[in-house]
C-alpha cells in the first residue's frame, strides 16, 4: 500500500510513496502522531537528483526489516529540501554545528516538539569505514528515547537554545553602511590567495562552479580595470568549459567536480547552476568577446529550454546523477561516459580515434570501469570544426538512445527566477528571440500559477498545480530579479511593476527593524529557529539576491525606501567581504553596483526603430556594474525612470545618470557605449 507520500506533488517524495516506510510528509499531524504515541520523529531530508538519497533509499527504506523497527519506534518523515529550504537549513545548523560537517541525505532525530537531539547524514545498512550501521543508529536512539528519556530531552533544550542564540539580527555594522573600495578590493585579494592558478577556480577537491564569485570579479574588473580580476574570470571559465564538468555533448554544466581538475563531476544537473553559469558567461563575453564563452552561455541556455524546460513553460529543478547502465543497474554518469570501444562502435575506426583523442577518452578511463568523462584536454592546435560537428552530432544521437536520466520536474520559483535573467539577457545579447520568449513563458507561469491575489508566492508547482508551501526569501528576490532583467530586455513596464509587488513583501514579511534579513516570512510556519543565512551556497542567497533586487528597482523607480534598505542589508557584506569572500559573492556584486551607481540607462523611441533597438543594445551590453536598463516609447510612464525623457531633434535616445546626476541625452549607440564602460 502506498504512504501518505502517494498525494504529494515533490517528485522526491513520490519516489518514497511505495516505500514499506509509513512515511509522513512534513507537517503539524505527523508531529502530533509522535506525541500521542511517546516516540521520537526521525526526519529524513534529500532531494530528488541525490545520489547518496537514492543508495540509503535502497539500501534502508525499501528494506521490509528496516522499515518494520522505523514504523513501530519512530514517526518516519520525508523533506525534500527544495520545497522546504526553510526546514532544511534550520536542521542542517544544527548537523554542522554538532558535527563539524553536513550534506544529505540528512538524517535527524527529533522530539515530538521538533527538537534535535541526534544527527548524521548517510549510513549505511551494515558497520562499513567506522560508521555505524542505520539499524546500529535506531536501535541506540530507541534505547536512548526509552531509557534516558531526560537526558535526550536536555540535549535538545541545549541545542535549540544554542541555534536561538546565532541571530544576526543586530550583527551589522553600527553605521549599516555598503562595502567602500577598500573592502571590496581586500575581498579580491581575498580569492586572489585561494585562486588555484593551474587549474582555475577556488580551493580544491570537490570543486563547485563559483559562479556568483566570478560575477564580482567581472564587475570588479569592470569598475578598476583590474587585469587579475579578469584573468580568474577568464582561466575559470575556460578550465570549467573544457573539462568534464560542462557536457561536451549537450551542453550543461554539473554539479561540481569531484576532484580539483574539474575532470569528474557529480553527474546531476541543477537548473540553478546552469542559469547562473549561462549568465556568467554570457557577460564574459559582453566584457572580452570570447567566442568560448559566447559558446558556452548559447550552448547552456539551449541545454535548459530543451532538457528542462516544462510543458507549462517553467523550467524543471533537475536531472539525476544516475541512470540505468543498460542492465537494469542505476549507475551514476551512466548516460554520459565513454568507452573506446563504445565510440568504435558509433563513429568507426578512423573517427573513433579521432574523438577519442579530442575527448580525452583513454583505454584506463577517467572515470569508473574504464570509461571515460568527455572534455577537451589540448586547447593547441588547430582543429577540423567541421568534423568535430560530426563527431559530436553522431555521439549525441547515439547517448539519446541511452537509458536518460530522472528529471525533477518540480517547478521552483527562485531558480525560475534565475532561468529567467539568463535567457533573457543571452536571448538579447545573441539575438535568440526564441530564448527571449522562453523567459517571458517562464515569468508568465510564475505569474499566473506561483503567484496569489495578494502577491505572494508559491514556492514550488508541478504540472501547473502550485504546491502547498510558501515562499522564502529567495523567492521573492530571484523572482524579482528575472522580472526586471527581462522588462530592460522587452521593454514591458509590467515585470517591473510585479517586481514591485515582490519586493514590498521582502520589506514587509522578511526585513528586520535594523535591515537584518530572514529567510522565511514573519507569519510563515514557525519551526525552532528562524533561519537567516547571508552567505551564498549553491544560489545567491536570498539577503543578497534581495539587496540586488532592491537596488535595481530604485534606480528604475527612484525609490529611496528600497535603496535604504539596498544598503542596509549589503551591510553584511561589509562584514564578511574580507573574511569569507567566496561565500558572499552575489553580495560583492551588489556592493560594486551601489559603488557604481548603479548607472541607470533610458533608452527612449519608437519600439522597433532601427535606431531605438541600436541604442537599446549598446545599453544592455554596457559593462558598468549592475547598470540598469529601461526601454520605452516616447510618453511611456510605466517606469519612473522613462518619465519625461523626449525624443532628441525626433530622433531616439538614450539618458544615463548616475548619483542622482544625468549627462546630456544621446542618439549615438557608440557614444552610449562609451559612457557604459565600467
Amino acid at each position: 500500500m502506498p504512504n501518505r507520500l502517494a498525494h504529494e506533488t515533490s517528485p522526491y517524495l513520490l519516489q518514497h510513496a511505495d516505500n514499506p516506510v509509513d512515511w509522513w510528509p512534513w507537517s503539524a499531524a505527523a508531529f502530533e502522531e509522535a506525541r500521542r504515541r511517546g516516540v521520537p520523529v526521525l526526519l529524513s531530508v534529500g532531494y530528488s537528483s541525490c545520489h547518496w538519497c537514492h543508495v540509503m533509499a535502497h539500501e534502508s527504506f525499501e528494506d521490509a526489516a528496516t522499515a518494520e523497527l522505523l514504523n513501530e519506534h519512530f514517526v518516519a518523515v520525508k523533506v525534500d529540501r527544495e520545497e522546504r529550504p526553510d526546514v532544511d537549513a534550520v536542521y542542517m545548523e544544527a548537523v554542522q554545528a554538532a558535527t563539524g560537517q553536513g550534506g544529505w541525505p540528512m538524517t535527524v532525530f527529533l522530539t515530538p516538539d521538533a527538537e534535535p537531539f541526534y544527527f548524521g547524514t548517510y549510513f549505511p545498512p551494515e558497520p562499513r569505514h567506522g560508521m555505524p550501521s542505520f539499524g546500529q543508529i535506531l536501535d541506540g536512539v530507541r534505547n536512548a528515547w526509552a531509557d534516558r528519556r531526560d537526558e535526550v530531552g536536555e540535549v535538545a533544550g541545549r541545542i535549540v537554545a544554542d541555534l536561538a542564540g546565532r541571530s544576526l539580527t543586530g550583527a551589522l555594522p553600527a553605521d549599516r553602511r555598503p562595502p567602500g573600495p577598500e573592502e571590496l578590493h581586500g575581498a579580491l585579494m581575498g580569492l586572489t590567495r585561494e585562486f588555484d592558478a593551474v587549474h582555475g577556480g577556488f580551493g580544491g577537491a570537490p570543486k563547485f562552479p563559483p559562479s556568483m564569485a566570478l560575477e564580482f570579479l567581472l564587475r570588479h574588473h569592470a569598475r578598476t580595470g583590474s587585469a587579475g580580476a579578469l584573468e580568474m574570470v577568464q582561466a575559470t571559465g575556460a578550465a570549467m568549459a573544457r573539462g568534464g564538468i560542462y557536457d561536451q555533448l549537450g551542453g550543461g554544466f554539473a554539479r561540481y567536480a569531484v576532484d580539483a581538475t574539474w575532470t569528474v563531476p557529480h553527474f546531476e544537473k541543477m537548473l540553478y547552476d546552469n542559469a547562473l553559469l549561462c549568465r556568467t558567461y554570457a557577460h564574459l563575453w559582453r566584457s572580452t568577446g570570447s567566442d568560448l564563452a559566447r559558446r558556452i552561455a548559447v550552448e547552456t541556455a539551449d541545454f535548459m529550454v530543451r532538457e528542462l524546460r516544462t510543458d507549462q513553460g517553467g523550467f524543471a529543478s533537475a536531472l539525476d546523477a544516475d541512470s540505468d547502465d543498460g542492465t537494469g543497474k542505476h549507475v551514476e554518469g551512466a548516460y554520459y561516459v565513454w568507452t573506446p570501444g563504445q565510440l568504435r562502435a558509433v563513429l568507426g575506426d578512423e573517427d573513433a580515434e579521432f574523438a577519442a583523442t579530442y575527448f580525452g577518452v583513454t583505454e584506463e578511463g577517467t572515470f569508473e570501469e574504464g570509461t571515460s568523462v568527455l572534455q577537451l584536454p589540448d586547447a593547441d592546435g588547430l582543429v577540423d570544426a567541421e568534423r568535430v560537428a560530426s563527431v559530436k552530432r553522431r555521439l549525441l544521437a547515439a547517448r539519446e538512445e541511452r537509458p536518460r536520466p530522472g528529471r525533477d520536474d518540480k517547478v521552483v520559483a527562485s531558480w525560475n527566477g534565475l532561468a529567467i535573467a539568463a535567457l533573457a539577457e543571452t536571448g538579447a545579447y545573441f539575438d535568440r528571440p526564441d530564448l527571449i520568449q522562453a523567459a517571458t513563458d517562464a515569468a508568465d507561469l510564475l505569474v499566473r500559477v506561483h503567484m496569489d491575489w495578494h502577491a505572494r508566492l508559491h514556492r514550488t508547482s508541478r504540472d501547473g498545480t502550485p504546491g502547498a508551501n510558501s515562499g522564502v526569501l529567495e523567492d521573492y528576490a530571484d523572482v524579482a530579479e528575472g522580472f526586471l532583467t527581462l522588462a530592460s530586455v522587452t521593454g514591458e513596464g509590467v515585470w517591473v511593476e510585479f517586481a514591485g509587488f515582490f519586493l514590498d513583501t521582502v520589506l514587509l514579511q522578511f526585513t528586520a527593524e535594523d535591515g537584518a534579513l530572514y529567510d522565511t516570512a514573519a507569519d510563515a510556519e514557525a519551526l525552532i529557529r528562524r533561519p537567516q543565512d547571508p552567505t551564498d551556497n549553491a544560489t545567491p542567497s536570498g539577503w543578497t539576491a534581495a539587496a540586488g533586487a532592491l537596488l535595481s528597482y530604485a534606480a528604475l523607480t527612484g525609490s529611496g525606501l528600497h535603496r535604504d534598505a539596498a544598503e542596509r542589508a549589503l551591510g553584511i557584506v561589509t562584514a564578511l567581504a574580507g573574511r569569507a569572500p567566496r561565500f558572499i559573492g552575489w553580495g560583492l556584486a551588489v556592493a560594486e553596483a551601489a559603488l557604481d551607481g548603479p548607472r541607470e540607462v533610458a533608452v527612449v523611441g519608437p519600439q522597433g526603430d532601427p535606431a531605438t533597438v541600436a541604442l537599446h543594445r549598446a545599453a544592455l551590453l554596457g559593462t558598468a556594474p549592475g547598470a540598469v536598463v529601461a526601454l520605452g516609447a516616447p510618453g511611456t510612464d510605466e517606469v519612473p525612470l522613462l518619465q519625461d525623457r523626449p525624443l532628441v531633434d525626433g530622433q531616439p535616445a538614450a539618458y544615463v545618470c548616475r548619483h542622482f546626476t544625468c549627462e546630456r541625452p544621446t542618439a549615438d549607440p557608440e557614444e552610449l557605449t562609451e559612457r557604459l564602460r565600467g
